[in-house]
C-alpha cells in the first residue's frame, strides 16, 4: 500500500532541497519526497516544467502533497497541475509553512494517513501563535 508522496516548490534550489534533507531525516522509507525548486538554469524562481516533472515521478495510488513557498510557486504548480489532467483529484497544494507543513506531512503519511488524512493534519497546525 502506498502512502502520500511530498512535493516542495520553492523558489530556490537550495531552499528546496534543504526541505528534502530535514524531511528524509524522519520520513519512513516507503513515503516519497520530492524537491522542485528553482529555474532550469539553477536560477531563482520557479518551473512549471520542474514541478510538472516532479508530479510525474510522485504519481501513486495515494495521492500527493505538494508544498509551495510563496504565491508565483502556488501560481506554477497549478499550471503544472492543469497539465497533467489524469492527476486531477490526486493532488492536495497545501498552504502552509514549506517546512514546518512538509515535516508533519511525512509523519502523517509515514503513519499511514491518507492524503485527505494527512492534509488535514497539516491545516489543524497552528504554526504561529
Amino acid at each position: 500500500m502506498s502512502k502520500p508522496a511530498v512535493i516542495i516548490v520553492s523558489h530556490s534550489g537550495k531552499i528546496a532541497d534543504g526541505v528534502y534533507d530535514l524531511a528524509a531525516q524522519t520520513k519512513q522509507p516507503d513515503v516519497e519526497v520530492y524537491a522542485a525548486g528553482g529555474t532550469e538554469d539553477g536560477g531563482i524562481g520557479t518551473s512549471a516544467d520542474k514541478i510538472q516533472n516532479a508530479l510525474q515521478q510522485a504519481d501513486n495510488e495515494a495521492g500527493m502533497l505538494v508544498f509551495y513557498d510563496i504565491g508565483s510557486a502556488l501560481m506554477n504548480a497549478e499550471l503544472a497541475l492543469d497539465m497533467l489532467p489524469d492527476l486531477e483529484g490526486s493532488v492536495e497544494i497545501v498552504n502552509a509553512p514549506i517546512v514546518e507543513g512538509t515535516y508533519v506531512a511525512v509523519v502523517e503519511a509515514g503513519m499511514g494517513k491518507s492524503l485527505e488524512e494527512t492534509a488535514a493534519a497539516v491545516r489543524r497546525q497552528q504554526f504561529v501563535e
